[in-house]
């Protein structure tokens, strides 16, 4: 871990650090070559130099794990071969969200969100 991914985890309340922390973990075992940094104040993950996967927390202290390709629009992606089990959220094409409660909620669809953020890489790459 990098000091800065460090100084963001130690600021976070201890119910959201366990589910940030089961996040990242989940995305490192479906994204294992992932660069992790901070970015958009919150753990954000590149594949190949484009961030793909970034992590964060609402008002309420839910989790959030975003699925994103960038701010400019790129090809559509056939979204039901990615998210077969419509496990996230599509505001648009290129952005999936997915929102966690609790931990115990984030650990329910942790084999589901793994092939969810390896699927995602593949098809956004």
């Amino acid at each position: 871990m990098t000091s800065s991914i460090d100084a963001y985890l130690d600021r976070l309340a201890p119910s959201a650090r366990q589910m940030i922390d089961a996040l990242r973990t989940i995305v490192k075992t479906g994204l294992p070559h992932a660069v992790e940094t901070i970015k958009w104040n919150a753990p954000s993950f590149a594949v190949d130099g484009e961030d793909r996967v970034t992590l964060g927390l609402g008002r309420k202290g839910e989790a959030r794990l975003v699925l994103h390709r960038g701010a400019k629009p790129l090809a559509l992606i056939d979204l039901t071969a990615v998210d077969h089990m419509a496990v996230a959220s599509w505001p648009t094409p290129d952005r999936g969200v997915v929102t966690f409660r609790d931990l115990e909620a984030v650990r329910a669809r942790e084999a589901e969100l793994i092939g969810l953020c390896s699927r995602w890489a593949k098809a956004a790459a």
